[in-house]
């Protein structure tokens, strides 16, 4: 328990660090919330007294210090108040997001569990067959394609299956035209048919960490004594292969599944960017073009926020797979 209460102080103390970072970021860009505003506008009969009201309305107080800014601007993060996204005024970055994050978890998400799950098998059964042919061919397929930049393995497949092909929508997250959102068959088919390029794209370029390190760490795991001990007895062959080497083989995938995750979730970003995709990287893109500063904070304060509590989510379930560990560090 001691151990857990550990972490958790230490992802605390990262948390708002995340948020630290979060705000003198966007404050050493040029400019301001309310000049990108203004440009906005493409006025220029702007008396002062508007663009006092201006500064108001967007929370911008340019006569406050530094410090007076990031202690409101976590007190404003404590209850929820992210701000007034300038590129969708006059809606609120926390309705934004609200919008955005379930396409994000539910692209990552499965993206994620797939490239855990078909990574895992093939590994493991490339671990128990070493030596064969698919033990020597696929890992360097699979390395060339995890080489491969997100946003061109998202391109090529929008245009080869999208655009050339026409077997898969190649832009939006459901058919805009036809669609309405809702818990309805219709829409729950579109959505998943506008998924899958964006979950291929993510599974693929993310499947080789999976692969390589469930191959390596069970070719290790085969050669312990309790395995040899298990091919001795008689066990069966599936039976030793997954209640003796694969269970404890599976521990070093479970410790790197944080890092995955942020690598997915960067990925993520530029697969939607290239897919039209409405989560949150594409929020994010239209934050960066239109100089959304709120909206820019709100989108990196979800991304590092997930990213925490994945990295957390993974200790809990390694102590909880490990007896090791809840022994000598309960």
């Amino acid at each position: 328990m001691r151990f857990l209460l550990r972490r958790a102080g230490f992802y605390l103390i990262a948390l708002w660090a995340a948020l630290s970072f979060n705000f003198v970021i966007p404050r050493l860009m040029p400019g301001n919330p309310v000049t990108a505003y203004l440009a906005k506008l493409q006025t220029t009969n702007i008396t002062h007294a508007q663009i006092l009201a201006i500064q108001k309305m967007l929370g911008f107080n340019p006569d406050a210090s530094i410090g007076q800014q990031y202690v409101e601007y976590l007190n404003a993060v404590l209850h929820g108040d992210l701000g007034i996204a300038t590129s969708q005024y006059p809606t609120r970055v926390g309705d934004i997001l609200a919008r955005s994050l379930p396409w994000t978890v539910g692209l990552v998400g499965s993206s994620l569990f797939l490239s855990f799950l078909i990574g895992t098998l093939i590994g493991m059964v490339m671990a128990w067959k070493r030596g064969s042919w698919y033990d020597t061919t696929v890992p360097p397929l699979l390395t060339f394609f995890s080489a491969v930049p997100y946003f061109w393995m998202a391109l090529a497949l929008a245009f080869i299956f999208g655009v050339n092909l026409g077997w898969f929508p190649s832009s939006d997250g459901y058919d805009v035209y036809t669609t309405t959102p809702g818990w309805n068959l219709d829409f729950i088919s579109s959505a998943v048919q506008h998924s899958i390029l964006p979950v291929v794209t993510l599974v693929v370029g993310s499947l080789a960490q999976w692969v390589l390190t469930m191959r390596n760490t069970m070719v290790t795991t085969l050669s312990e004594d309790y395995v040899l001990m298990a091919r001795a007895k008689g066990l069966p062959e599936r039976r030793t292969m997954f209640n003796y080497a694969a269970r404890n083989a599976i521990l070093p995938s479970v410790t790197s599944f944080s890092i995955s995750l942020g690598l997915v979730v960067s990925g993520s970003l530029l697969t939607e960017i290239v897919f039209n995709y409405p989560g949150i990287g594409y929020a994010l893109y239209t934050a960066v073009f239109q100089s959304d500063y709120a909206l820019l904070e709100g989108c990196f304060m979800v991304i590092a926020l997930a990213v925490l509590i994945a990295n957390f989510a993974s200790e809990l379930v390694y102590v909880f797979l490990d007896p090791r560990v809840r022994q000598g560090r309960s």
